[in-house]
């Protein structure tokens, strides 16, 4: 089965939509929140567990898989489907972010106090990178990041990117935005030649999404988001909007580049996934987003309610200690129908491990369930009246 998008309804007063992305793993009906699975597993939950709470893509990180466990046992493997036990469709990162996240860092196998060395450095090739496990060297180019992800099987690739840091002069962004578009070129001919060698062994297709940076630049994400839809890529992503920008800033990036982004394709938003977030992108078309907010809030004790001004309570909390309501009342996540608030806040405060599983099950079951009721409401035409309810009639 081959990859392929289509919009079922349109909403009239906003860009939001209704629409299918099919893989050869399965269909996602999208709006659709991504978990993200960093080392190929959504922390503390199975897949069977996930597929009960009706999620249907998500993220492994190319990076992280890349140094463990290694290429070498994914093919073992045939990729990380089987390696995951995980049937349905994955999506996976460039290695861009880590790009970002891993230039400022702290690396040392044995910390005493030192100073550091850099763990990335960036040229036209690609980025050199030092691994955080034991300190070797790797390179990452458009053409590995390609490759690997073709070795990994997932369904979604993404293309080779260079993620700007935020704040950025309008000339660092443009230089960045540049780079990202060259890398870009380069990520399109290695994936279509890799492409026709998977299909001559009966792989099944792989889809590429091109990359629009800019930094909060109007002028550098138009011109971006011109680029990349020119590009013969199955999808679009958004990225640089998760790394420090404030949320009116994340709105603005997203309120230029939607009017010149391609109807008929897909369009994934990286990182970004709080409550309020979750509107706004939809409400400028977004199809997906991955975000690790929900399951590490979970980790946190940091659990999901309807009402307040943040969604969530801090279920560490003394005040929930004989609380005999679950953390929402209605809910019908496992966690809520056998659980109450105050056996969480014990778990949580005895450190057991169920604490962080029974977390995750409710929030990723709560962020599933706020975008199911938000794709009936697209259906229905209130959408906006939605977002109303839910953001300021508090």
């Amino acid at each position: 089965m081959a990859f392929s998008f289509i919009v079922r309804k349109q909403d009239k007063k906003t860009l939001a939509r209704l629409g299918v992305i099919t893989t050869p793993h399965g269909t996602i009906e999208t709006p659709a929140f991504v978990p993200v699975g960093t080392q190929a597993s959504v922390k503390s939950l199975s897949p069977d567990e996930l597929d009960t709470l009706g999620v249907r893509l998500f993220f492994v990180n190319t990076y992280h898989a890349y140094l463990r466990p290694g290429l070498s046992v994914m093919n073992k493997f045939g990729g990380l489907h089987k390696f995951m036990g995980w049937p349905g469709p994955i999506i996976t990162d460039s290695g861009g972010f880590q790009v970002f996240s891993l230039a400022r860092p702290k690396y040392t196998p044995q910390d005493r106090g030192e100073d550091r060395p850099s763990l990335v450095k960036i040229s036209e090739d690609g980025v050199e990178f030092r691994s955080h496990w034991d300190g070797s060297i790797h390179m990452f180019t458009a053409e590995s990041s390609m490759r690997w992800q073709w070795e990994l099987g997932s369904d979604i690739h993404i293309a080779f990117d260079d993620c700007t840091s935020y704040p950025a002069t309008h000339a660092q962004a443009q230089k960045s935005m540049e780079r990202t578009h060259r890398w870009a070129l380069r990520s399109v001919l290695e994936h279509k030649r890799l492409g026709k060698a998977y299909t001559k062994r009966n792989k099944p297709y792989q889809a590429l999404y091109g990359v629009i940076q800019g930094s909060v630049y109007e002028d550098l994400r138009v011109a971006s988001a011109m680029f990349v839809r020119g590009l013969d890529v199955d999808g679009i992503a958004i990225g640089g909007v998760s790394v420090g920008e404030t949320k009116t800033e994340m709105r603005d990036v997203l309120s230029w580049v939607s009017p010149y982004l391609p109807a008929d394709k897909p369009r994934h938003l990286l990182g970004v996934g709080e409550i309020d977030d979750i509107f706004t992108l939809i409400e400028h078309g977004m199809d997906t987003f991955d975000c690790v907010q929900p399951t590490r809030l979970a980790r946190m004790g940091r659990l999901y309610v309807t009402k307040g001004k943040t969604h969530e309570i801090d279920i560490t909390k003394k005040t929930w200690e004989k609380d005999t309501k679950p953390i929402e009342p209605g809910c019908t996540c496992y966690t809520c129908v056998h659980f109450s608030r105050s056996y969480l806040h014990h778990l949580f405060r005895v450190r057991e491990l169920l604490a962080y599983r029974l977390a995750t099950i409710h929030n990723i079951h709560f962020i599933n369930t706020l975008v199911l009721d938000i794709r009936k409401a697209i259906k229905n035409g209130v959408f906006l009246e939605m977002k109303h309810a839910w953001l300021y009639n508090k």
